[in-house]
């Protein structure tokens, strides 16, 4: 427990690298992955369920009631792009462990082929592949802790890249209602690189709490994120220059611009949970970060929120998620899962 702890502090240090925008490698893997962390602002990392897919954002919610979960996921993105991945869940008996494994697909369209005067000469595609398979483990009463090793493969016309990356995560159960967990997600690094130098993995140290309700079938859930970076804030100058009420310029003070920092640092969710069996789940989320990064200053949208829902179908559970980024458009979300464990009983 202390030894895990020690990793993830001395690795969040060692890769601290400034603001989150820059040149990594394999950047789909900090993608969300299932519709439910998209309707929930982009992370989950603080709930422990039968929803196998979430194991791919923190090792340590890997359980044995993910036993024989089967979980397919696919996101519509944006400009053609889409994404996905195939996920399930095993429960370890003899070892006493929880273990996954999730197949994932990145596909980014094809792209005009064109030399260096201009003249096109067809069309190229780019995608990446990655494998992830993880396990976690019951320390005590209450903390549970995991860990995910990545395998991931990109081909982008005649270039190839091949990158291995690491998450590790604790989760702490304070009661039957509210939780923590910390992970350090995309650990790691290009092992061949398609450029000279070897890129790193979008690195992100999350912090997340979870509180449900008593009386009200409702759980709220704060995340922190890319911590390891104390300043992503963008400094604008057009945006940080505004007009008082006798038309002079003000510039946004230091205060207001640490504030809005703070904010970018977080993500902010709410689910209710209704019905017997919690059987229908409307689900909405916040990312200031991306509502900052993507407004326009004569326009106001909505991006930044999200939304969706999940609810059963027989025993097939299907979960949507939308996640609005600009007035150009926005992200859908589907996910499916499927107890298999039902199917071979029955055989």
């Amino acid at each position: 427990m202390k030894h895990l702890l020690l990793i993830i502090c001395l690795a969040a240090v060692i890769s601290v690298q400034g603001q989150i925008g820059g040149r990594y490698a394999f950047t789909g893997a900090a993608l969300p992955s299932n519709a439910r962390a998209t309707a929930l602002g982009g992370s989950v990392i603080n709930i422990l369920d039968e929803d196998v897919a979430l194991a791919q954002l923190n090792p340590a919610v890997i359980d044995s009631v993910m036993h024989n979960q089967l979980s397919l996921n696919h996101n519509f993105h944006l400009a053609g792009i889409s994404n996905g991945n195939l996920a399930y869940g095993r429960y370890l008996d003899r070892w006493g462990i929880a273990a996954h494994a999730a197949l994932q697909y990145y596909n980014f369209g094809n792209f005009t082929l064109a030399d260096e005067f201009g003249n096109i000469n067809g069309e190229f595609s780019a995608g990446e592949v990655g494998l992830t398979a993880g396990v976690g483990k019951q320390v005590n009463e209450r903390i549970r802790a995991g860990i995910n090793v990545k395998l991931l493969s990109g081909s982008y016309e005649s270039y190839n890249s091949l990158g291995v990356g690491v998450d590790l995560g604790l989760h702490y159960t304070k009661n039957e209602r509210t939780s923590w967990a910390i992970v350090l997600r995309n650990i790691g690094g290009e092992l061949s690189p398609i450029v000279d130098d070897k890129r790193s993995l979008p690195l992100d140290l999350q912090i997340g709490y979870s509180k449900r309700l008593a009386h009200l079938p409702f759980r709220f859930s704060i995340i922190g994120h890319h911590l390891h970076e104390p300043y992503i804030r963008f400094d604008d100058p057009d945006f940080d220059i505004s007009t008082d009420i006798s038309g002079n310029q003000v510039s946004t003070s230091s205060l207001s611009r640490n504030i809005d920092n703070l904010f970018r640092h977080l993500y902010f969710s709410g689910e209710f949970l209704i019905g017997k069996n919690e059987g229908l789940r409307l689900r909405f989320g916040y990312d200031h970060l991306r509502r900052q990064e993507l407004k326009l200053s004569t326009f106001q949208s909505m991006g930044g929120f999200s939304l969706g829902f999940g609810f059963n179908v027989k025993r097939i559970k299907i979960d949507y998620g939308r996640g609005i980024y600009h007035l150009a458009g926005a992200v859908n979300h589907l996910s499916f899962r499927y107890d298999i464990g039902k199917i071979f009983n029955k055989i």
